[in-house]
């Protein structure tokens, strides 16, 4: 056999046992309801002067559900009430929602990492002290897998990495395009949003294994 026949056989056959050994890597599922940051600014803006957010649960990476919900308003005046907001403040204010309350507002939500929010929706925010109009900001949260150093490296996965996982029940569902973020505070989990849980049937305490590490 010829050396080039070799060594491209030897690296299919390495190419091989390295996805093999990537598959099967397990992840607890958190679905993700609807949910808005808020600048320090925007804070005050909406419940007043001074005010602080008030933490109702903590979650992974120095975030907490606040206790304060707002409104979020669409086009031609379609709100949804009661929208968590999480803290820490942030540099920008975001809205997440799902694709069904995207159209129950009106508007054009783009799926987008959490963060990238330039030429996003807009979307007015109401508070109990004043009102917030963000020109850009309302995205439909791409869905993604959270892991410290140690999940990663155990998955042969890095930061920014695209993953493929499969839930195995009923609806037995394959997520492409899944987008790894590590990092120190990070705890093991997926999020979903509400949308993908229902048509799958999932609920926040599943399990997703990751089959491809090559995503899509």
């Amino acid at each position: 056999m010829e050396q080039s026949n070799v060594e491209m056989i030897t690296k299919l056959v390495m190419e091989a046992l390295e996805h093999k050994q990537t598959c099967g890597f397990a992840v607890p599922i958190g679905v993700s309801a609807r949910h808005v940051h808020l600048t320090q600014a925007d804070v005050e803006t909406l419940f007043g002067k001074c005010y602080a957010l008030t933490k109702k649960k903590e979650l992974m990476g120095g975030q907490y559900a606040a206790n304060e919900t707002v409104t979020i308003v669409g086009l031609k005046l379609r709100a949804i009430e009661n929208v968590r907001v999480l803290g820490p403040t942030r540099k920008a204010s975001q809205v997440e929602i799902s694709a069904t309350d995207a159209v129950k507002l009106g508007i054009k939500a783009p799926v987008r990492e959490s963060g990238n929010i330039k030429g996003s929706a807009p979307i007015a925010i109401v508070g109990p002290k004043g009102a917030v109009y963000l020109s850009e900001g309302c995205i439909i949260a791409k869905r993604h897998i959270h892991m410290a150093p140690a999940d990663a490296a155990a998955a042969k996965v890095q930061d920014g990495d695209i993953v493929s996982v499969r839930v195995d029940n009923e609806r037995g569902t394959t997520f492409n395009n899944v987008q790894i973020r590590v990092d120190d505070s990070f705890t093991l989990e997926m999020h979903i949003d509400t949308d993908e849980a229902n048509a799958s049937k999932i609920s926040t305490g599943a399990v997703a294994v990751i089959v491809d590490n090559r995503g899509a």
